[in-house]
C-alpha cells in the first residue's frame, strides 16, 4: 500500500507539473509562431503518440454515433478551446490565463444544471458570483479587461469550451473509460487542425530551438503524460479527493512562469487568483451536484 500511495503521489505531482507548465510554453512558443498554427503543431506530435497508444492497446472502435459526438468533442474541447487560449495568451500572461481557466468546474456545473438537470444550490451560486469576481479582478489587470474579443475575454471562452466538452463527453467515459476518450477526442482534435500543419511547419522551420521543443513539450507533457497520471491518480484517490490537488495548478503555472517567461504576476493577479480558486473549491464542494465539478476539473491545456 505505501508503495502504492508513492506510486499516486508522483502521478499527481507530474500531472500538476504538466499541465501548469503549459500556460508558460504556450506563451514561449507564441513569440515565434500563431496561435492557430501552433495548436496544429502542438497536436500533430500529440497524435502521434495517441496512434501509437491505439495501435498498443487496440480498443474497441467506437460506434458511429459515438464517433460523431467524438469529433464533436474534438472539435469543441481541442480546437476551439486551444485556438481561443492560445490567442487570448497572446496578451494574457501565463498565471492569469491558469486562473480563469481553472473556473471550467463552476462552468461544467451550470451547464449540467441547464443539460442534465442536475442540482445547484445556493452555495454553488455562490461560489460561482466568487469565482467570477475573482476573474473579473485578473482581467481588469490584462489588456482590454474582460471586452469582448480581448484577451481575458478569449481565455474565459476557452474555459467555457472545456466545460461544454466535459459535458459532451460525459457518456462517453461511461462506456469507454477515460484513456480511451481522451485517445479519440485528441486525434479527431489534430485532424481538425490539421489544415494548419503546413503554416506550422513554416512558422517552426524558421524557429529558435526553444519554440521547437516548447511545442514538442506541449505535445508530449500535457496531453499525452498528463492525462495517463491523471487517471492513475484518480484511480486510486477517487475523483473528489484527486481533483482537490488540481487547485494547485494555477499557482505553479504563476511559479513556472517567472523563469520560463520573467513574468511577475501583480498584486491583482495574486488576489484575483485566490478569490477565483476560493469560489471553484466553494463549488466543488457542495454536495452531490459537486462531483460533477470533481470529475470534469481536470483539463490538458
Amino acid at each position: 500500500m505505501s508503495s502504492r500511495a508513492s506510486l499516486a503521489t508522483a502521478a499527481v505531482a507530474v500531472t500538476i507539473l504538466s499541465w501548469a507548465s503549459a500556460f508558460p510554453a504556450i506563451r514561449l512558443a507564441l513569440r515565434e509562431l500563431a496561435p492557430v498554427p501552433l495548436a496544429a503543431a502542438r497536436f500533430a506530435v500529440a497524435a502521434l503518440l495517441v496512434l501509437a497508444w491505439l495501435a498498443w492497446r487496440r480498443p474497441p472502435r467506437p460506434a458511429w454515433p459515438d464517433l460523431l459526438r467524438f469529433a464533436l468533442c474534438g472539435l469543441i474541447g481541442i480546437a476551439a478551446y486551444n485556438i481561443l487560449l492560445n490567442t487570448g495568451q497572446r496578451t494574457v500572461a501565463a498565471g492569469a490565463a491558469s486562473f480563469i481557466v481553472n473556473t471550467a468546474p463552476i462552468l461544467t456545473a451550470l451547464l449540467a444544471r441547464l443539460v442534465l438537470g442536475e442540482r445547484f444550490g445556493a452555495r454553488g451560486w455562490a461560489g460561482t458570483l466568487v469565482s467570477f469576481a475573482g476573474i473579473a479582478l485578473i482581467a481588469s489587470a490584462q489588456p482590454g479587461g474582460l471586452a469582448f474579443g480581448a484577451g481575458a475575454s478569449l481565455v474565459l471562452g476557452a474555459a467555457l469550451c472545456s466545460a461544454t466538452y466535459f459535458v459532451l463527453q460525459r457518456p462517453l467515459v461511461a462506456r469507454y473509460g477515460a484513456l480511451t476518450c481522451t485517445a479519440w477526442t485528441l486525434l479527431t482534435g489534430a485532424l481538425l487542425l490539421s489544415p494548419w500543419l503546413p503554416a506550422a511547419a513554416d512558422g517552426l522551420s524558421q524557429a529558435g530551438p526553444a519554440t521547437v521543443a516548447a511545442v514538442i513539450g506541449l505535445g508530449v507533457l500535457p496531453a499525452a503524460i498528463g492525462y495517463a497520471t491523471w487517471t492513475h491518480a484518480l484511480g486510486h484517490f477517487g475523483a473528489a479527493r484527486a481533483a482537490n490537488f488540481l487547485y494547485l495548478v494555477p499557482p505553479v503555472a504563476t511559479v513556472l512562469a517567472l523563469p520560463m517567461l520573467g513574468e511577475l504576476p501583480g498584486p491583482q493577479t495574486l488576489l484575483g487568483g485566490a478569490i477565483a480558486v476560493a469560489g471553484v473549491v466553494l463549488v466543488n464542494t457542495r454536495g452531490r451536484a459537486g462531483s460533477t465539478a470533481a470529475v470534469a476539473f481536470p483539463k490538458e491545456t
